[in-house]
């Protein structure tokens, strides 16, 4: 009969979370943990050019290195580790001495795939069990499918796998691909599934896998609580409580419980992982995940923007990601062309020679006495008072400047009127509002727009004498960022950022005092 492995890619696949940087004993406690559940194969690490050894790292250059992880005692449970074609010498790679990791798994992308079967060949001939797993197999005409599979047969693997690289696969998807391998390639090659979680769809195609019971050997993919660069991948816990059930395997399930509150939860409790919307956007569209990540960190855009961004990404740049090229569409999707000639003359008439009260939402702004002290420089030190991108509870300010969609979408009423940028398509436009050109604010800035930035250039624009800044605190590991708790904090953000910030304020032809602290006053 045939027979269905369960391959646990966690060490692996998981350590995009975590760096790779598990530590040498919980890395190790974890395979024994995965041995000990009966998991048919335990893929360890990566191979990769990299510098010295480092032990609690499970990226190594050798297989030996990689090898003082294991077990004395495997119990049947195979090892294997993962090199890529593009970034580890194949001359590092010793033979296969009967002992330790028995299986390479080699990958490639579709610019590199044909020296990926060279590699692969290479592998082999050590002695090693291979196994070829193509980038992105959704990426692929069937033609191209056909190519990659009569390469396979020519080099006789031990497996083949069909990897859903971006999460974009469907029931309708699989169903064809699974068809296209089966009828094409060798019987004694065994088929390997690996899956990702944009769709939210992994166990429900692992299952589909599963009871298709093809006429040959095969391998499902998955990984602790589904643990793996975000959105995640198949958790093993799910998938093998599926296997007792229907094909009659023994998998302890408590062990792999151990696993994941021992070493993975934690994790998790630091660095989510799951479904997201923008990578269920990514996926839609068969995109690199780093497309739906770029856009993201920008902070100003919502789904549906990024939705109709990612929609525009022409098909030579899909599997690959390409900053130069994202950050173009982000700058042609903001710089909405508008005729801004008559709402620029109405706010040259409102801040020409004054002074101005910029108003960010920094967490400062909560406490009362600095709210106090703050709203007493309205009319002794400051001429006119304006918000980014929110309006502040204990002042009614003269404007509320707007430049990112999902802040203004929050607001249900304006007690002021509203300046908004080009890039906006607000759903009820505010009744007293004016919209300046988003090129006419945005020049450059490395970490993104920024709304106090950007409002800061507007106002050198209209003349303003001076800028008093309150609320712009910016980011301390382990404080709020903002007085709103609802708002998203951009937890990587520091001192690059804060040196960023600094300059762009200095830089912005106002003279400008901080009457909050603040880090960019520091930077």
């Amino acid at each position: 009969m045939p027979n269905v492995k369960l391959l646990d890619c966690t060490l692996r696949d998981g350590g995009y979370v975590n760096d790779w940087r598990w530590g040498f004993a919980p890395a190790r406690q974890i395979i024994r943990t995965l041995t000990r559940a009966g998991t048919d194969i335990v893929e360890v690490g990566f191979l990769r050019n990299v510098g010295e050894y480092d032990p609690d790292v499970t990226v190594c250059n050798t297989i030996e290195e990689l090898n003082r992880l294991l077990p004395e005692d495997s119990r049947g449970t195979m090892y294997s580790g993962m090199a890529m074609r593009s970034n580890y010498d194949i001359s590092k790679l010793s033979e296969y001495s009967g002992q330790g990791i028995e299986m390479i798994r080699i990958t490639a992308h579709d610019y590199d795939i044909r020296d990926g079967m060279d590699f692969a060949r290479e592998v082999k001939a050590r002695g090693y069990k291979l196994s070829i797993n193509p980038i992105n197999i959704m990426g692929y005409a069937d033609k191209d499918i056909l190519w990659i599979l009569d390469q396979v047969n020519a080099i006789l693997p031990y497996q083949f796998s069909i990897v859903d690289t971006f999460g974009s696969m469907r029931r309708r998807d699989l169903e064809r691909i699974v068809s296209l391998v089966d009828h094409n390639l060798d019987p004694g090659i065994r088929v390997g599934l690996h899956l990702h979680e944009n769709m939210a769809l992994s166990f429900c195609l692992a299952q589909e896998f599963i009871d298709k019971h093809l006429q040959r050997d095969t391998t499902v993919d998955a990984s602790l609580m589904g643990m793996g660069r975000i959105p995640g991948n198949l958790p093993i816990e799910l998938v093998a409580d599926y296997m007792n059930d229907t094909l009659g395997a023994h998998y302890d399930i408590d062990e792999l419980m151990d696993a994941i509150q021992d070493y993975i939860a934690p994790i998790k409790g630091e660095t989510q992982w799951g479904y997201t919307p923008a990578y269920f956007l990514s996926a839609r569209y068969n995109l690199h995940r780093n497309y739906a990540e770029h856009y993201l960190a920008k902070g100003d855009l919502t789904n549906r923007d990024i939705n109709h961004i990612l929609s525009g990404i022409e098909p030579g740049k899909k599997t690959a990601f390409d900053k130069a090229y994202a950050d173009r569409l982000y700058r042609e999707y903001q710089s909405r062309r508008v005729d801004d000639a008559a709402a620029l003359e109405s706010l040259k008439a409102a801040f020409a020679g004054r002074r101005v009260l910029v108003l960010a939402p920094g967490a400062t702004l909560a406490d009362p006495d600095t709210r106090a002290r703050v709203a007493a420089l309205r009319g002794a030190d400051a001429d006119a008072v304006v918000s980014a991108n929110f309006v502040p509870e204990f002042l009614t300010p003269d404007y509320a400047f707007f430049t990112n969609a999902k802040r203004l979408d929050k607001m249900s009423a304006f007690p002021c009127p509203v300046i908004l940028t080009s890039n906006l398509r607000p759903q009820v436009q505010p009744a007293q509002s004016c919209v300046v050109g988003y090129d006419r604010v945005a020049g450059t800035f490395a970490q993104g727009g920024n709304s106090v930035v950007m409002l800061l250039r507007l106002l050198a624009q209209c003349g303003a004498k001076a800028v008093l800044l309150a609320g712009t605190d910016g980011y301390t590991a382990g404080r709020p960022a903002y007085a709103d708790a609802s708002l998203h904090a951009h937890t990587g953000r520091g001192p690059a950022f804060h040196a960023a910030m600094a300059e762009a304020i200095r830089s912005c032809g106002l003279p400008v005092t901080f009457v909050t602290p603040s880090a960019y006053e520091q930077a």
